[in-house]
């Protein structure tokens, strides 16, 4: 059966009872998507938390190798990473007992949607994190 996203509504309460997003895949060149869609994140005041082991900081704050070198709550892993990377990504998302696995637009992984739920987390793929706030929260949370 084919994974479901959880209604407008459901994403709507994801994203106010949000504030920390791991950002798997955040480059640190302003021209990727990765960076812009953080930075606005960022700009509405998320508190954004860069997963790259390349990097030393993106947008001010720290970057991490894993999401397991993280050492505080993650509420939001926000992946750009292809598809076939997503599975033990959601693996380590479930470790880390995050809530919410959100895969960026375009990126669909039923496996690692089904591992992230077994692991009791919110799974959205297909949708872009920056679109669905500014639709969903166009004042912030």
């Amino acid at each position: 059966m084919a994974y479901q996203n959880p209604s407008r509504e459901e994403i709507k309460e994801i994203l106010q009872s949000s504030d920390t997003i791991a950002v798997v895949g955040l480059s640190d060149n302003p021209e990727r998507t990765s960076y812009m869609v953080s930075q606005a994140m960022q700009a509405k005041g998320y508190r954004i938390v860069p997963v790259n082991p390349n990097a030393e900081t993106i947008l001010g704050e720290k970057s991490y190798a894993s999401l397991r070198d993280i050492p505080f709550p993650v509420d939001i892993v926000n992946v750009f990473r292809r598809s076939e990377h997503c599975a033990p990504v959601a693996e380590e998302a479930a470790a880390i007992r995050a809530k919410t696995l959100w895969l960026q637009l375009g990126i669909v992984n039923e496996h690692a949607a089904e591992i992230a739920s077994g692991g009791g987390l919110n799974v959205i793929m297909d949708r872009c994190i920056k679109v669905e706030d500014s639709i969903l929260l166009p004042q912030g949370k």
